[in-house]
């Protein structure tokens, strides 16, 4: 691979980190309101775009605290998942860029966004945690496996050669931080639980910067792979996006059971997230930003790349 023109090296940076990034700007305890049981009366733990079985008619007819416990499984459950991923995932990806692990030049100004990312990952980590063990302690919630989607995802580093694994590393990281939810940008204060308002607003704020700059990278590092990495590329960013965009139904038909719905009851209420094209649709409405990157770095001027995600559904002809 030869290095790109260090002219471009100016775009890749977190803007002003020490003035905007939440760990080094914001101070905030992220406790549970003192109020909580008066905000649960008209506030939600977590926004129901994410979580649209709740609008089922069985849980609906379960009545309002029924809902209340899905959706407060499914936050702890959500942050859960995001503290494990920002340390085991994204940081890890970001090594690669830190420690020059792609064998190709970094320009310094990418070396210490990384670095400041990597920072804000980690503060991610931190309030993620401490807000599901309140919410935890709240409902009583003591089982608390791990997301079956970390374990799909390290799995893909793990059949890839030594060799291909810092690619495969990047790309993880790449995904997963260009997927901002637009259900997320419309966030208001008044119809989510205080605490957990402020907690995704801060983190979306960053990630917006996060996402940014991995698309930056990703169209500094398209152009200097070489033909047989492309073609590993591609293959791994087909399967890497499916993985994020898979529902963990064995955590979700446990939750539904811990609120009293019987398995044949549960199936009903996850039967529209299992149907034949619901999982594209997740990825073509999830995945927005991250396919444009992919397409502003050329990728998809590769006929044989285009044809791959045409026909996984993820875009069109």
């Amino acid at each position: 691979m030869s290095g790109p023109t260090s002219a471009r090296a100016s775009r890749y940076t977190l803007g002003d980190w020490d003035g905007k990034a939440a760990v080094r700007a914001r101070q905030d305890d992220y406790r549970l309101p003192d109020d909580l049981e008066r905000q649960l009366s008209s506030r939600n733990w977590f926004p129901p775009a994410f979580i649209p079985y709740i609008e089922h008619p069985l849980v609906i007819q379960a009545g309002h605290s029924v809902g209340q416990r899905l959706a407060a499984n499914h936050l702890v459950y959500f942050l859960d998942y995001t503290t494990m991923l920002e340390h085991r995932v994204v940081n890890r990806s970001v090594e690669t860029l830190v420690h020059g692990e792609l064998a190709v030049p970094i320009p310094r100004q990418m070396k210490t966004a990384a670095l400041q990312l990597y920072t804000d990952e980690g503060y991610h980590a931190l309030f993620s945690h401490e807000v599901a063990e309140q919410i935890a302690t709240f409902y009583g919630i003591h089982e608390r496996p791990p997301a079956r989607r970390i374990g799909r995802l390290l799995e893909v580093i793990q059949r890839c050669p030594l060799p291909n694994r810092p690619l495969a590393w990047f790309l993880l990281g790449f995904v997963s931080e260009t997927i901002i939810a637009r259900e997320l940008l419309t966030l208001t204060r008044k119809t989510l639980v205080s605490t957990v308002y402020r907690m995704l607003r801060t983190h979306l704020e960053d990630e917006a910067r996060h996402s940014r700059y991995f698309s930056e990278v990703f169209s500094y590092l398209w152009p200097i792979l070489d033909v047989t990495q492309r073609q590993l590329a591609a293959r791994l960013l087909l399967e890497i996006i499916a993985l994020y965009f898979e529902p963990d139904m064995p955590w979700l038909m446990r939750s539904l059971a811990s609120v009293g719905f019987d398995e044949p009851a549960s199936r009903q209420i996850v039967a529209g997230i299992v149907l034949p094209h619901a999982h594209a649709a997740r990825v073509r409405s999830g995945a927005v930003s991250t396919l444009l990157a992919m397409r502003r770095a050329g990728f998809f001027d590769d006929d044989h790349n285009r044809a791959l995600f045409c026909e996984a559904g993820f875009i069109d002809a």
